[in-house]
């Protein structure tokens, strides 16, 4: 069974939503110096379960794509290993 194109460009449109909302957190985060490490990881956190939530068992895709990208950026900016 193939998706149909109204279902293949709602998924890009969940993509891309899911894109900018990953890059939005990494702004936030990085661009403020002032944000307590809890905050950031509590917004890493709640992007993470808002991904969960658009695809719902894709945590090994999560992991493998966003998650390295956020560790770096902790480790980066609260000078963490």
């Amino acid at each position: 069974m193939s998706a149909t194109p109204e279902e293949i460009a709602a998924e890009a449109r969940r993509v891309r939503r899911l894109q900018l909302m990953m890059d939005l957190v990494v702004s936030v985060i990085s661009q403020n110096p002032a944000m307590p490490i809890e905050e950031a990881s509590e917004l890493v956190a709640s992007a993470r379960r808002a991904a969960l939530t658009m695809f719902p068992g894709k945590e090994l895709a999560y992991d493998l794509i966003y998650r390295p990208r956020f560790q770096r950026l902790m480790a980066e900016k609260y000078r963490m290993q």
